[in-house]
């Protein structure tokens, strides 16, 4: 049973009301004193406000610690209490919540820097020895040496730009240019162009860097006339993300599948990339669209491949928001199959 703070205190009234009257009555038929009825009216009315004052401040004695703590950076206390049943009790878990939220957004912020930190490392790291080579003399400036030092050039500036995109992300500044486009045209160019870059210096997407030439990629649009409504340079980010993670996964000789289908609402769409490698844990598919979360596939198949910064999915995740739509992973007989799904024209939404 729920019993309000103004309840309990309406109740203090009352029950002092009731003392005060009972010894009234008590002096009038005794006629004990009234100066004595008095007192211990009086002494009666604190003691009982004090037993209820005490289990009213002591919670927010307890809060008002912890809020303190929560500001000084301290995320690992928790208010007593949060189960009761009033006003004090939802206090509680509000502030619980809360030192939940901020603790959850601490560590990420750990984690981001680490692991900006990490990828960053890598190819300046590689980059300085190869300067260093040709500099000491060790390497000459050949054109083969210049190509390692491009790719590592190349590799920072991805890394940087989708780290621009995110933060464009988190301050809503990307604006959504949609248009109408022939959908088997524009998926083919994409990955066209995948294969094109995995032939040259292996596929990337901003997400990653290998070299996986041996995944064939594999187009099912139907109807082969089908028409959809999205920005197209968003929509390349959430394609482009989802065939390099399946790629980076798949098995030797492996098949990616991109299949695009109509969806319910005029120039929607229905999109899912499949792959045949080893899946995605069910207990894991919540968290695969978090920013730098490579999953528990600690070695991904196929010679050249790596785990990538683990930023790709969370840019199509991004991607897909932007446009009213929905992303996630569905369930599958063999391999990972993510689908996205597309509202369409504004009018169409809702």
């Amino acid at each position: 049973m729920s019993i309000s703070i103004k309840t309990k205190l309406g109740s203090l009234v009352v029950v002092s009301v009731f003392i005060t009257t009972g010894l009234l009555l008590v002096a009038l038929r005794t006629e004990t004193e009234l100066r004595f009825i008095t007192v211990f009216s009086v002494i009666a009315t604190l003691l009982i406000t004090q037993f209820v004052a005490h289990g009213l401040t002591a919670p927010l004695d307890e809060m008002n610690t912890v809020a303190k703590g929560i500001s000084h950076g301290d995320y690992t206390r928790r208010v007593r209490g949060a189960d009761r049943r009033d006003e004090l009790g939802d206090l509680a878990s509000t502030i619980n919540r809360m030192a939940d939220d901020l603790e959850a957004v601490d560590q990420h912020r750990k984690e981001l820097v680490a692991n900006v930190s990490h990828e960053l490392r890598t190819p300046i790291a590689a980059l300085r020895a190869v300067l260093e080579n040709v500099v000491d003399g060790v390497s000459a400036a050949d054109p083969e040496t210049m190509r390692t030092a491009l790719k590592q050039t190349e590799r920072l500036g991805r890394l940087v730009e989708t780290l621009l995109d995110l933060s464009r992300l988190d301050h809503g500044v990307v604006p959504l240019r949609a248009r109408r486009f022939e959908v088997w045209p524009y998926l083919s160019g994409v990955l066209k162009e995948a294969n094109l870059v995995a032939a040259q210096r292996g596929l990337t997407s901003g997400s990653g860097n290998h070299t996986r030439t041996d995944v064939h990629l594999h187009l099912d649009v139907s109807p082969p006339e089908l028409t959809a409504h999205a920005d197209a340079e968003r929509l390349h980010q959430v394609v482009a993300n989802l065939i390099d993670n399946a790629v980076k996964h798949s098995p030797p000789h492996g098949r990616v599948t991109v299949r695009a289908r109509r969806g319910p609402q005029p120039e929607s769409l229905d999109l899912e990339v499949l792959d045949e490698g080893p899946g995605i844990p069910e207990q894991e598919r919540y968290r695969v669209f978090e920013r730098f979360n490579r999953g528990s596939v600690l070695s991904p198949h196929g010679k050249g491949s790596d785990g990538g910064t683990g930023l790709g999915l969370a840019i199509a995740r991004w991607a897909v928001d932007l446009h009213g739509g929905r992303i996630g992973v569905a369930e599958s007989s063999r391999g990972c199959r993510i689908q996205v799904t597309l509202p369409g024209i504004p009018s169409a939404r809702g």
